[in-house]
């Protein structure tokens, strides 16, 4: 039996670890909640047995799960501020983060046998990158819509100017309900990846999201980025 020695690299805050459980949570309450709001149960059958209040709990859920998640994002922007491991960020200005990007992605593939060991794979850093914009694209987009109830107000003045560049809030609809599905699409993908990590390569990537650290046989190529 041949004797593996590994070595524990701590990479991710309690800030970092609390936000992303949240942000796990309310996603899944938001598309559920979403695809409700979008074409309500009382369209899809014969016979409708929803009330109209009851579509008013279903966004007020809605509403409440986005406040929650807009909230957590400080625990992100504060795990960043005071850990370098919650910081991993794709590096585009580097030349070789393309290469080793499409490395890790013949991996995946099942094209490669394996790539290079990494605290933070560049294709999981860009992908997280990609999650964060279209999270932003879905709070603009949000609130946009949240306040046209109140033409008037501060959060219209605050957000008001997406309908605008949207040309509609029609189209401020369209473009938060298809962004949504990218979310689901994204997080499909990601729970692939993070398992196969996890149980076939022995990366510590789920177990990481609740300890904190990442236990690797290999030294990673991006560990002076934590050390």
């Amino acid at each position: 039996m041949k004797e593996v020695k590994r070595k524990e690299f701590y990479l991710f805050s309690p800030f970092l670890r609390i936000f992303h459980w949240i942000m796990v949570t309310m996603i899944l309450i938001l598309f559920a909640t979403g695809i409700l709001i979008a074409k309500p149960l009382q369209v899809m059958t014969p016979e409708p047995f929803l009330t109209i209040t009851s579509m008013d709990l279903v966004r007020d859920i809605h509403f409440v799960a986005a406040f929650i998640l807009c909230a957590s994002l400080i625990l992100r922007v504060y795990g960043f501020a005071i850990n370098r491991g919650d910081r991993l960020f794709p590096r585009f200005w580097e030349g070789h983060f393309y290469s080793e990007t499409v490395d890790v992605a013949l991996h995946y593939m099942l094209l490669k046998k394996e790539h290079a060991s990494y605290l933070r794979n560049p294709m999981a850093r860009a992908s997280y990158a990609m999650l964060y914009v279209l999270l932003a694209i879905e709070i603009f987009t949000g609130f946009a819509m949240y306040f046209m109830n109140k033409p008037n107000g501060t959060g219209a003045a605050l957000f008001g100017w997406v309908n605008t560049i949207l040309g509609s809030e029609m189209m401020t609809h369209l473009v938060h309900h298809y962004v949504a599905w990218f979310i689901i699409l994204f997080a499909i993908g990601h729970l692939y990846m993070v398992v196969r990590a996890e149980f076939m390569e022995g990366e510590s990537e789920v177990s990481s999201m609740f300890s904190g650290s990442k236990i690797l046989a290999h030294n990673p190529k991006d560990a002076n980025e934590v050390d």
